[in-house]
């Protein structure tokens, strides 16, 4: 396989996270050599935006990679987020706290468990709360006291994307917003929810860009590394293994 990519091995260590592989514009067969690349770096290997056709493809590549036919079993595909991983996620870090992911409907559900799942693969505890858009407001109120148990909250959302500001009314944790390009016309692929994030009256919401459930994950790392056990307060985060 050739290698087109130079890899940072050494972000983890530095700000505390491993930049996916962004799947969608690569071949199978990039994507197989950077998974390959950083599984043997010891780093964390997630590809975000794979389908399962490219996921197949490449995991005939690396079946008939030499070095790479061993760790066949070790490869898989999270279809719900649309990401392709490879080894296993980071260890849990208790100490961080809870994200909680919210959507507001199903609809939402790709970018959610992308979130989510980049969130799991550093060692982070993150769940999903489906289904609380504000077009049934009391869903969402009903579930005021699990949210208070999570230390950030990322929140998706098409159609005008409303709920961010509604929950950021709500709460004192930080709030992330991650507009998603569900809804009819004028939706304009999420550029309305965008929008709306972005010129909400709610004072200290965070917007993400369409559709990036990766980035408002690494967002909310940030802010859990900012805190008492994070890479702030001094604790270096654990050196990737052989680095």
């Amino acid at each position: 396989m050739t290698e087109t990519a130079r890899l940072d091995l050494q972000r983890r260590q530095r700000i505390g996270m491993v930049e996916a592989i962004w799947g969608e514009h690569k071949t199978a067969e990039q994507i197989a050599s950077i998974l390959l690349r950083l599984q043997s770096a010891g780093e964390l290997a997630l590809a975000t935006r794979v389908d399962a056709t490219k996921a197949q493809a490449v995991a005939e590549l690396i079946e008939a990679n030499p070095s790479g036919a061993a760790l066949l079993e070790q490869l898989q595909f999270h279809a719900e987020a649309r990401c392709l991983s490879l080894g296993d996620p980071a260890p849990p870090r208790q100490d961080l706290g809870e994200v909680l992911v919210l959507s507001g409907g199903t609809s939402d559900l790709p970018v959610a468990s992308e979130a989510q799942l980049a969130l799991h693969w550093h060692g982070v505890r993150c769940e999903t709360l489906l289904d609380v858009g504000v077009a049934g407001l009391h869903r969402l109120l009903a579930q005021l006291e699990r949210l208070e148990q999570a230390q950030v909250l990322i929140a998706c959302a098409g159609m005008e994307g409303a709920l961010p500001t509604v929950l950021a009314g709500l709460v004192p944790q930080p709030v992330i917003g991650v507009p998603v390009s569900v809804g009819y016309g004028v939706s304009a692929g999420g550029q309305a929810a965008l929008h709306g994030m972005l010129a909400s009256c709610a004072p200290g919401l965070s917007v993400v860009n369409i559709d990036n459930g990766y980035g408002a994950a690494m967002a909310a790392l940030r802010i859990l590394n900012s805190g008492p056990g994070g890479l702030s307060s001094g604790r270096a985060m654990t050196p990737a293994p052989g680095l």
